[in-house]
């Protein structure tokens, strides 16, 4: 993890060197961590950061409602995308853990990192935070060791920052509905009512 660490903001900048070759972001892939309805009309991706404290605001704020609303009705296909915001080391190395926990367990653990996101600002121990959190998720140590690898976190770094880039992504949270960015091209939290707006707009 030490050397995970060190090394991950370096492999973020080698990535977006190469980010020009990436695909365009827009698309949804079999590799998206998505909620809802698949063949919905509209689809919301929302870039985030476990690092981003507007984005776990967010989740605990606007998402439950936004769930409820969309997600669970199936109106909507919901597509959750990483981004190497905030802390860079946490915002790598916590999207490398959802997604080796599996897609079952994916935004159970993102959820987990976001609401432990004060304490591990305030005590700076991101490894041992992500292990309680990976080993609640079912995982034993050594499959998180094995899972937060130098090899696997450049390939992590790559492909976010790919994405990233391909839909010129500033700020956290972005989101896109249907292609079109709500709000201002920063990002930021968007209330529920500016979703709804988006949301509307898009089913027409």
């Amino acid at each position: 993890m030490r050397s995970l660490i060190t090394r991950v903001t370096l492999v973020a900048a080698l990535a977006a060197s190469l980010a020009a070759c990436g695909p365009k972001g827009a698309k949804v892939t079999a590799e998206d961590m998505t909620m809802g309805n698949p063949n919905a009309k509209v689809t919301v991706i929302e870039y985030a950061s476990v690092a981003c404290p507007h984005c776990a605001k967010w989740n605990e704020e606007v998402f439950p409602a936004f769930k409820a609303k969309y997600i669970d009705t199936g109106k909507v296909n919901y597509v959750s995308r990483e981004a190497l915001t905030g802390e860079p080391r946490l915002a790598n190395a916590g999207a490398m853990l959802a997604r080796c926990a599996g897609k079952d367990k994916y935004f159970q653990v993102t959820d987990a990192i976001y609401h432990a996101q004060a304490s591990i600002f305030q005590t700076g121990d991101i490894r041992g935070e992500l292990l309680t959190i990976a080993q609640a998720a079912g995982m034993s140590e050594e499959q998180f060791n094995a899972c937060l690898t130098d090899e696997k976190a450049a390939k992590s770094a790559e492909r976010i920052q790919k994405l990233m880039e391909a839909d010129k992504i500033q700020g956290t949270p972005t989101f896109i509905v249907n292609g079109k960015k709500v709000g201002n091209e920063e990002g930021g939290e968007r209330t529920l009512a500016e979703l709804d707006a988006a949301i509307a707009e898009a089913s027409k």
